[in-house]
């Protein structure tokens, strides 16, 4: 049975099968890395897309990342200071939680 449709509280879309790739694959990133390590969502986006589509994955990791927030499961920082991702403008980068 595939997944009920769903619609991303931060953006308003739909989430697709993408969006729950990106998601996932921001938890695996962050697996393989120390406690304490961060991403970039172009990471997450670069694993996903190709050579000439992950910048249009660019704002989905971003999301992707708003989703893990909300869960609990990460956290978004700037500066190394934890923000608030439905204000943060600008480069981020995803820590776990």
């Amino acid at each position: 049975m595939p997944p009920e449709d769903k619609t991303c509280q931060s953006c308003g879309r739909s989430i697709e099968d993408v969006d729950r790739r990106l998601e996932e694959t921001i938890l695996d990133l962050l697996a393989q890395r120390a406690r304490t390590s961060t991403i970039c969502p172009s990471d997450a986006a670069r694993a996903v897309g190709d050579e000439d589509t992950w910048r249009d994955l660019m704002e989905p990791a971003r999301c992707a990342a708003r989703r893990l927030v909300d869960r609990g499961e990460v956290e978004i920082t700037q500066g190394g200071h934890v923000v608030d991702p439905s204000t943060a403008k600008g480069p981020i980068r995803i820590r776990r939680r």
